[in-house]
């Protein structure tokens, strides 16, 4: 059975959630490039961009070719959640660019007297915007109804965002200092109430 992201019309509701949800990192993109890649970030950002683009990439060739892992029982509600997932995710890191308004950056970089924001979803996570990642990832691979492709998008991305949170963590707590850390026993990484 073909994904329902490739049928027609099913399919448009999906690409155009990725679209909407995508778009919004463009101008993000463009400015890390333009205004080159902190030292304090030892690599993150090309790590989460790897695994976001590369886990996300498998995803679609396994959804399309591994049949035996499709998911065979509530696609369409699978389908419908992932695309709910994608959106939800998306509303989530539009809502951090507007909180965190020039300190949102791809790459990790501390500006001597950083504010630390505790409006909005910054009140109970430290990094909602990788939790903003997580759910369009997750959304993506949950659409394409394949639990391997479900896997793939998020997989990698978990690892990549473990590892950008720990070295931003650590920028921080160097730049920001104590506030910083007051912060951090007062909120959640990435899960409220949870993680």
């Amino acid at each position: 059975m073909t994904p329902l992201a490739f049928t027609w019309p099913a399919g448009v509701a999906f690409w155009l959630a990725c679209v909407w949800a995508l778009v919004a990192e463009l101008p993000f993109m463009r400015r890390a490039r333009a205004s080159g890649i902190s030292p304090l970030d030892n690599g993150s950002m090309r790590a989460v961009e790897l695994a976001n683009v590369g886990g996300i990439t498998i995803a679609f060739a396994i959804a399309l070719r591994v049949r035996a892992t499709a998911m065979t029982t509530g696609a369409v509600a699978a389908y419908a959640v992932g695309i709910g997932s994608l959106i939800a995710g998306g509303l989530l890191r539009r809502h951090c660019f507007r909180m965190l308004g020039p300190s949102f950056t791809f790459d990790v970089r501390v500006a001597p007297e950083q504010p630390i924001v505790e409006r909005g979803a910054y009140r109970w996570l430290r990094h909602p915007s990788y939790t903003a990642g997580l759910l369009m990832g997750g959304g993506i691979g949950l659409a394409l109804g394949n639990w391997l492709s479900l896997a793939t998008s998020l997989v990698p991305a978990a690892f990549a965002y473990a590892y950008r949170i720990s070295v931003e963590e650590r920028a921080l707590v160097d730049g920001v200092g104590a506030a910083y850390v007051d912060y951090m026993k007062r909120t959640h990484r990435v899960v409220p109430f949870v993680l």
